[in-house]
Parts: structure tokens; C-alpha cells; sequence
């Protein structure tokens, strides 16, 4: 059987992983993180997201290593020159090293395009949650945040994001130091109609 059978088959496993799949958060993990070999696997699982029109309307910035130093001195200058604590700023130099690795994912909607701008957004949230996905199925722990970071044109600027340009999310990606308590869930006959 060919790989590409498989995917008229059954998969369990993956349904499995998708019933018990949480969140572990940024504060509570540890190395190892993915290899070379394994965060390539995570990045191309990530880009099999729905996609309307082809378009590929994301794109990736990974930090690690001394990467995450840098974008660190970049939130500290950014809440020093907005008059924050010292203790604050502290904290923000040391935001990316809570994690051994922290994949930035930039939604890049095209506007005036046949594909609406929603729909592209949409995809770059699938990717993020493909991430998500192909982290725990490897067997580390992701997180997929925002915070302020995130939207603030200081930081998207040294980041190197053009106009236009949008942090869908930050996954943070790890190794748990404990294991990961399971979270209310929504109660699906609350959720669901039947049209």
C-alpha cells in the first residue's frame, strides 16, 4: 500500500489524537523541542492547511536559539520606551525562552483578490492549528498564543512583517514539565443544531 493510500483508509490514531489533543501552556515547558528533521515535518504539516485559490496566505518566521534572545531585547526596548518596570521588562526579554522553540505564524491576505480576505485569514488559523496537531503528534506540547506582541507596529516592524501583514499566532513548542490537565470542554448538544 502506497503513502498515498492510506488516506482513503481509516485512521484511528488520528482521530484519537484529535479527541485528546490539548494545549500545554508556554510557562510549563522544557527542551528537548523538535530537531531540524522534525520541525521541517511540523512546518509542512502547517502548510497542508485549506488553502481557497492556492494562495498560500501565510508564512512562517521560526525563532531559536539566539533568535528568541533578540526578539526578547526587541520587547524589552519596546516597554522601556513605553515607561514600564524594570521587572516588566525583565519579564518581556525572557517572553520567548519559556519554550525551546517558537514558530511565528504572519497571515499575508491578499486584498482585492476573488478569495475573500476572511476566507484567507481562515487558513492562516488552520495552519496554526495543523501546528498544534503535528506537535502533539510528535510528542512535545504547543501553545498557540497572541499577547500584545503580537499587534503592536513596533515589534511587527523589527519582525520584518509588511503592510498588511498580521500575527495570526505565536506556537510555542516544547517539552511538558508535567503532565497536562484536561480543560472543561463544551457540552455539544449546547453547541450544536440541526438545520
Amino acid at each position: 500500500m502506497s503513502k498515498r493510500d492510506t488516506f482513503n483508509h481509516p485512521a484511528p490514531d488520528a482521530m484519537d489524537l484529535l479527541l485528546t489533543r490539548r494545549s500545554g501552556s508556554a510557562k510549563a515547558m522544557k527542551e528537548p523541542g523538535p530537531s531540524k528533521k522534525q520541525l521541517e515535518d511540523i512546518l509542512r504539516a502547517g502548510a497542508r492547511a485549506p488553502d481557497h485559490g492556492k494562495l498560500f496566505p501565510w508564512r512562517f518566521i521560526v525563532f531559536e536559539g539566539k533568535g528568541r534572545e533578540r526578539f526578547g531585547d526587541i520587547l524589552a526596548e519596546v516597554m522601556q520606551a513605553d515607561g514600564e518596570r524594570a521587572k516588566q521588562i525583565d519579564e518581556e526579554r525572557g517572553r520567548l525562552l519559556r519554550a525551546p522553540l517558537v514558530i511565528g505564524v504572519i497571515s499575508s491576505a491578499r486584498e482585492q483578490h476573488k478569495i475573500p480576505v476572511w476566507e484567507q485569514e481562515l487558513s492562516a488559523g488552520a495552519v496554526c492549528q495543523n501546528i498544534l496537531i503535528a506537535t502533539t503528534a510528535m510528542g512535545f506540547v504547543g501553545n498557540w498564543l497572541t499577547e500584545w506582541y503580537a499587534y503592536h507596529s513596533i515589534v511587527k516592524e523589527n519582525m520584518g512583517l509588511k503592510p498588511g501583514e498580521r500575527v495570526a499566532g505565536f506556537i510555542y513548542i516544547g517539552t511538558a514539565k508535567d503532565e497536562l490537565e484536561e480543560r472543561p470542554r463544551p457540552e455539544m448538544d449546547k453547541i450544536v443544531t440541526v438545520f
